[in-house]
């Protein structure tokens, strides 16, 4: 006797295609996707055409210049120095806690809730890279730099509030950003070599 081959009923798969489309909706609005962050900086803004570029003339005080060559090594006001001594170098500049003449000029101004404080407003850090210069080091200078002024505005934070700067609320974040604002000038790469 033959076996009967049973015919297998057709499934209905029209509405796979609506539920595939439901989770794939589901998965992108629950997910979060990880974003890079960039170094902060603030660009001037551009010249327009029919203006003359005149030369601004800064005090040499108010500007610690840091120059990178091609073999990675750091030059900061004409003297060569390591990248892990260049944050204390940052925070000695930007401070000026002695009132030395040849750190940026100290003025008083008013912030807020924190009343008068004694800053440095006309400091400027300047950085330049040979073309050379690699990335790694590049990013070493960059955060040694970041991490002064993070360490100077968590010291003042804690001084003033007994709290980090994180911890304050943001109108007071705002206010010690004020007092000590991350004034770091880069300028186009240049050739500069090694030593």
């Amino acid at each position: 006797m033959g076996k009967k081959k049973r015919s297998v009923g057709e499934l209905n798969a029209s509405s796979m295609a609506d539920i595939a489309f439901l989770l794939l909706v589901f998965f992108l609005v629950t997910t979060s996707m990880s974003t890079d962050k960039g170094l902060a900086r603030r660009l001037p803004p551009p010249i327009p055409a029919d203006q003359k570029q005149d030369d601004v003339e800064m005090n040499k005080r108010n500007v610690l210049q840091i120059l990178v060559n091609s073999n990675n090594d750091l030059m900061v006001n004409g003297e060569v120095l390591e990248v892990s001594k260049l944050k204390e170098k940052a925070k000695e500049f930007i401070l000026n806690p002695s009132n030395s003449e040849e750190l940026p000029e100290k003025e008083v101004g008013s912030f807020g809730s924190f009343g008068n404080v004694m800053y440095t407003k006309k400091h400027v850090i300047s950085l330049q890279n040979d073309r050379g210069t690699q990335y790694q080091a590049y990013i070493e200078v960059q955060n040694a730099l970041v991490a002064a002024y993070d360490e100077i505005r968590d010291d003042f934070s804690m001084q003033k509030r007994g709290k980090k700067f994180a911890d304050l609320s943001e109108e007071e974040q705002k206010e010690v950003q004020k007092i000590f604002p991350q004034k770091i000038s880069e300028a186009e790469p240049k050739n500069y070599g090694g030593n």
